[in-house]
Parts: C-alpha cells; sequence; structure tokens
C-alpha cells in the first residue's frame, strides 16, 4: 500500500532533477473563486510525468538497471521516462502509438530513447510494451498504476500545501489515475479538510464511470483532443485511490476544454494541452464547487501539437 513515508523520500530524491514552479494567481478565471494554477506544464519535459518515472526507475535494483526499462505511451510519460532513464545512464524503449504527434515522438528521442511505433491507439502500443518486455527482460515502467510511480506523482501534494496551507480545494486532470491518485493521497494525509476533484474528459470518462458504477470500466473507445488522458480503463490502484480518497470525479466537454486552453494563452501566456486545462475547463464551467473558495488547479502538461492547437484556438473563439 502506497504510504505517506514513499511520498516524502520520492521528494527527496526528485529534489536535484525537478523543477521547484510557485503558483499562479490566476484571478479571472472563475471570478467567484480565488484560483491558483500550479504550471507542471513548465516542468522539465512539458509535463508532471517525469516526477514518477524518476523515482521509480531510481528505485529499481541494479539487475532490474542493467536490463533497461520499457513503456508505452501517448507522449508525457514517454518523455519522463526517456529523460529520467537517460539521467540514471538506462538504456530505455518506449512503444508508441504510430498516431501519436509528431512532436512528442521526436521530443522522446531527444531525451535518449529508442522509439517502437506500433500501428493502433495506445492499448496497442501497451500490449507491444507487454510483449517486448517478457521476450527481452526490460523492467516495465507502467504510466499510472504503478505505487513507486503514483508516490513521484505525489510529490505535488506536498508542494502544494507547503506553498500554500489554507488551500481549500485541488482540482487535478485525470487518464489513468497516477497524478490524482499521489497528490489526494498526500493532501488528504496531511489536510483532511482540502477537496480534491478529478476531471475527465467527457469522451474518455473511465473513471468518473468507474467511480459512478463502483467498479473499474473498460470504455469501448475514447474521443477527445486531450489524448493525455485518453484512457480507455484505469489502474486497479488508482481506482482503489480515487475511491479512497477523491471527493468527486466530473467531465468537460471539447468545447470547454477549448476554451479553458484559449483562456490561459489569452489571460495568463500559458501554454497547456487539452489534459493540463481539463482543471481549468472544470473551474471556469462551475463543474465542481469552488465558489468562495481558496482552488488550486493544477495545468499537469503543455505539449500540445501546433496543427491541434491552432484548430482549439479556433474552435475556443467560436
Amino acid at each position: 500500500m502506497l504510504q505517506l513515508d514513499a511520498i516524502y523520500k520520492a521528494a527527496h530524491v526528485l529534489k536535484e532533477v525537478v523543477r521547484r514552479i510557485d503558483l499562479i494567481y490566476a484571478p479571472q478565471i472563475n471570478p467567484e473563486s480565488t484560483v491558483y494554477l500550479k504550471p507542471e506544464n513548465l516542468q522539465l519535459t512539458g509535463s508532471f510525468k517525469v516526477r514518477g518515472a524518476y523515482y521509480k526507475i531510481s528505485q529499481l535494483s541494479d539487475e532490474e538497471k542493467a536490463r533497461g526499462v520499457i513503456a508505452c505511451s501517448a507522449g508525457n510519460h514517454a518523455q519522463g521516462v526517456a529523460l529520467a532513464a537517460t539521467k540514471c545512464g538506462i538504456k530505455s524503449l518506449i512503444c508508441l502509438p504510430e498516431g501519436a504527434p509528431i512532436s512528442k515522438v521526436e521530443a522522446t528521442k531527444h531525451y535518449g530513447a529508442e522509439v517502437c511505433l506500433v500501428p493502433g491507439v495506445y492499448d496497442d502500443a501497451y500490449q507491444k510494451a507487454l510483449q517486448l518486455r517478457d521476450e527481452k527482460g526490460y523492467t516495465f515502467v507502467h504510466p499510472f498504476d504503478d505505487e513507486n510511480v503514483i508516490a513521484g506523482q505525489g510529490t505535488i501534494g506536498l508542494e502544494l500545501l507547503e506553498e500554500m496551507p489554507d488551500v481549500e480545494v485541488v482540482i487535478v486532470p485525470i487518464g489513468g489515475g497516477g497524478l490524482i491518485s499521489g497528490v489526494a493521497y498526500a493532501l488528504k494525509a496531511l489536510k483532511p479538510s482540502v477537496k480534491v476533484y478529478g476531471v475527465q474528459a467527457l469522451g474518455a470518462a473511465s473513471m468518473a464511470n468507474s467511480i459512478l458504477h463502483s467498479r473499474i470500466e473498460r470504455l469501448h473507445s475514447v474521443s477527445t483532443f486531450a489524448d493525455g488522458i485518453a484512457v480507455k480503463e484505469p489502474g486497479t490502484n488508482t481506482f482503489d485511490l480515487v475511491n479512497q480518497y477523491v471527493d468527486g470525479v466530473v467531465t468537460v466537454t471539447e468545447d470547454e476544454i477549448a476554451a479553458a486552453i484559449l483562456a490561459l494563452i489569452e489571460r495568463q501566456r500559458i501554454v497547456a494541452e487539452g489534459a493540463g486545462a481539463v482543471s481549468v475547463a472544470a473551474a471556469m464551467f462551475n463543474k465542481v464547487p469552488v465558489k468562495g473558495k481558496k482552488t488550486v488547479c493544477l495545468v499537469s502538461g503543455g505539449n500540445i501539437d501546433v496543427t491541434i492547437l491552432s484548430r482549439v484556438i479556433s474552435r475556443g473563439m467560436a
């Protein structure tokens, strides 16, 4: 089981690796609330994913490190694992779906990983990664359903409380649930009164559906331009942690995500990808109770493809 000690240990390990990014006051997001942003889009590799990946890899045995690591990802986890493995002097192989944005594929190579493009979607890349793990003996670094990965992501919760001890509401994007699991666990352990809400794209509401029906549910398909959270099925660990520590999971539409991305660009000069902007969309459109509350929206990533960005801006303006 996840322990608070592991998150503190992860924070110590990550001290030399991750950027410490201050909260940004964003009053225009919702005038009825005091909104701050935690801009993990400014993190190394452009997302929070480097935290969990680096901590996971740092805890491997010498034998596991010698065999190298393998991962699958739509993009951000790939870059996190690639950078973490390179920093630790370990070989990394990343399986990406063929349709992944070219910018994310090139960035993954830039951070030192070997890339294997797999026909199909994320789930096909996942199966290919498991097959290569069994064939070659690599250590698999799961994007979200792993205790050490979750502990690494949970370091954000410690930072939030350190900088804003009186925070009342924290809004977190959900794909597979690794980020919110770590953040919610840390927050609730140290300040039980804080409310933690998760946000998914309406077209990829796997965790929202699972929580609603009290069992893990797998979607037949996902449809959202927020590729970073387009996950068909939450993890076993993450489902349990969200069930226990999260106060609610809501959804936002594609138009609401587009409006949030545009608002961040226009008002805060921040570029967020769809997955990173869902928390802001939830605050903007009052999907969670933030009125009169000191609120933090976690902007989880900024790796948006330029072609998608231009379409999103047009949509947001419309």
